[in-house]
């Protein structure tokens, strides 16, 4: 009989991607699928969309095969663990027991680092910095959601471009059509009219109004409050950089994140804000990494 699959999943609030590896840490399939966060699960819609996306990935795992154990890392998962583990399980026909879930920023970091050796920044639809002691313990920085703060990651941006063009309506109305960035977040959105914006923003999801922050930097090369944005955004994270070196002293930054894909300005002043600092940009492959542990979990139950 074959060893167990190990199925790593690396969810966020735009992509969730999952990997599937076998027991010699070869990958042996890897796929794509609809954005999902641990925030869902706190209401009745929420939990329905997750549960529709879990079975729509699970789905397409299975034709490939069953995984013996399942690693996942989500964004936004404090607390309803069970729940999570059950509607992942249910989605894959195996049992909640086999499933280890993990904050997606914890699966990333050890992808990149060795225990004590390193930071790592993570931008996608949200932000947050983490360390991961000689003691195996996680210390984090930001990480807050995007009520609070996120800053730099993609709903920010997005929420700060909107700021901008809805302020600069307040002003003189019909501003936005000599602005590049407005023109483009409007197309984005298919209006420029406000009730466009807001239906848009107020009832799409998390990972999909970050989306918006592509519009953002399509126009970054013809307007300069656009570049700005960009500019902050990398300063911003520069900011998860510091907090943590503050606390743990200097060691190697990895900047990761699909953010970084947007525009060379978010590396650029995350360099210039961290002068003498080891930074280090990496695309992280954290489904990767869990699929990798999800194996090892699978084939020591094998046993």
């Amino acid at each position: 009989m074959s060893a167990p699959l190990g199925l790593g999943l690396d969810a966020g609030g735009t992509t969730t991607r999952w990997a599937l590896s076998d027991a010699e840490g070869r990958i042996v399939a890897e796929g794509v699928a609809a954005g999902m966060t641990g925030l869902q699960l706190v209401n009745e819609h929420g939990r329905a969309a997750l549960a529709a996306a879990l079975n729509a990935l699970g789905a397409e795992v299975r034709k490939v095969g069953t995984p013996g154990a399942v690693c996942a890392g989500f964004t936004g998962l404090d607390q309803h663990t069970d729940v999570m583990a059950g509607l992942i399980a249910n989605a894959l026909g195996i049992d909640a027991k086999a499933v280890a879930l993990k904050s997606d920023i914890e699966i990333t970091y050890h992808d990149l680092f060795q225990p004590g050796e390193g930071y790592v920044v993570y931008a996608g639809t949200g932000t947050v910095a983490a360390f991961i002691d000689a003691d195996g313990q996680m210390q984090r920085a930001g990480g807050r959601g995007a009520i609070i703060d996120d800053a730099g990651g993609g709903f920010w941006i997005a929420r700060e471009a909107l700021k901008h063009i809805w302020r600069a309506e307040d002003q003189r109305p019909g501003a936005w059509r000599e602005s590049p960035l407005a023109r483009r977040v409007f197309e984005h959105i298919g209006s420029a009219d406000w009730g466009a914006t807001r239906a848009f923003f107020y009832g799409k999801e998390r990972g999909e109004i970050g989306q918006l922050a592509r519009a953002v930097a399509a126009a970054a090369g013809e307007d300069p409050v656009a570049l700005r944005l960009l500019v902050d955004a990398g300063r911003e994270l520069a900011r998860l950089a510091h907090a943590l070196t503050g606390r743990f002293g200097s060691r190697p930054v990895a900047l990761c994140g699909r953010v970084l894909l947007l525009h060379p300005a978010i590396e650029q002043s995350f360099r210039e804000a961290l002068p003498g600092e080891d930074i280090r940009v990496r695309i992280a492959a954290a489904h990767h990494a869990a699929a990798h542990i999800a194996a090892r979990n699978a084939n020591e139950e094998s046993r």
